[in-house]
């Protein structure tokens, strides 16, 4: 679960922060709007103060739990224009969890792109972020600026259902839209840049990569951070070869520059390799075995570090490259 005390985004120019009692007057005065109120599914109309009120506690209270985190999207200034936020659900069969997206921009801030700024960076965020396998949103069907936001910002309608709506007092169609992590890779949202572009000419990707094996026994593995494609996924550390280098040359260099690690190419035994064609390029990744090295690793480039016995690695999502490398490690191990 995130630190909560410091889940402040920046969307700029504007700043997405947690919820607070203070926010009361100003959310009511925005949402307690019919042309805003009638779009969102649960809210009736008029729209009480003190519901106001008990919707943020009950935010801060999922956040606290760590089952949905809702955020006030506010101006240069530092005015409230309105929320967005998900809740974390769980899926049967299977129980795939999901975060379910929402937001709502008062009508005087209308027409300025900020729900797609906003929701595409909370989207982002929580991928890379949460243990979510992908993202979920609905929105009536006619509500084509909801819906345009959504397609803005890489989601896809993947079906359409019957959803009841308290302010119309009535059951209306609305589709169902969804993204994956491969979804928003494929958008760039401003600030936000990402490291697999769409359009690009379809190529070759060479990327060395490590199974660092400590003494008992247990594999690292690094999760990729929001800004990079397939943020929120484990990985073995590694990454890409530059000009002229050798794949024990750009081991030893990432090694160094994102853990903090010292070693040698002697300490790195080739082990095997992975071949995947993603959706824009070819990746081969050989992968080599490392039980020595100097210094303890550090996520320097804010990624997230753990530890895990070979029979766990099924446990932590990873990219469709890493995933052949598991039954080969565990095998050895």
């Amino acid at each position: 679960m995130p630190d909560t005390a410091s889940l402040y985004l920046e969307a700029p120019p504007y700043r997405l922060r947690p919820l607070h009692p203070d926010d009361t007057t100003a959310m009511h005065h925005l949402v307690n709007d019919w042309e805003v109120v009638r779009m969102l599914s649960r809210p009736p109309f008029p729209y009480p103060r003190d519901l106001a009120e008990d919707w943020i506690a009950t935010t801060q209270a999922m956040q606290a739990r760590g089952e949905g985190y809702h955020f006030a999207i506010t101006g240069p200034d530092g005015a409230f224009m309105g929320c967005v936020g998900l809740r974390i659900e769980t899926l049967a069969p299977g129980g795939t969890r999901v975060g379910q997206l929402g937001y709502w921009v008062g009508r005087p801030y209308w027409g300025r792109g900020i729900a797609s700024l906003a929701a595409a960076r909370v989207a982002r965020w929580a991928l890379a972020h949460l243990d979510i396998a992908s993202l979920r949103a609905t929105a009536a069907q006619d509500n084509a600026a909801s819906i345009k936001v959504l397609e803005r910002i890489g989601f896809r309608q993947v079906g359409t259902r019957h959803q009841s709506f308290v302010a119309r007092g009535s059951e209306l169609a609305v589709g169902v839209f969804e993204a994956t992590r491969a979804d928003l890779d494929h958008r760039s949202a401003p600030g936000m840049p990402i490291d697999a572009q769409a359009g690009a000419p379809r190529r070759l990707v060479l990327v060395s990569a490590a199974a660092l094996i400590n003494q008992h026994g247990h594999i690292l593995l690094a999760r990729r951070p929001e800004g990079k494609s397939m943020a929120g996924l484990w990985e073995f550390p590694g990454g890409k070869l530059e000009a002229g280098e050798t794949p024990e040359a750009a081991l030893v260099r990432e090694l160094r520059e994102e853990l903090g690690l010292d070693l040698s190419r002697a300490c790195l035994a080739p082990f095997t390799f992975a071949s995947h064609a993603y959706a824009d390029f070819d990746l081969l990744m050989p992968l080599y075995i490392c039980r020595r090295w100097k210094g303890e690793p550090t996520g320097r480039e804010g990624q997230k570090l753990a530890w895990v016995a070979p029979q766990a690695l099924h446990d932590y999502p990873m990219p469709a490259a890493d995933l052949p490398f598991i039954p080969l490690l565990q095998d050895l191990l």
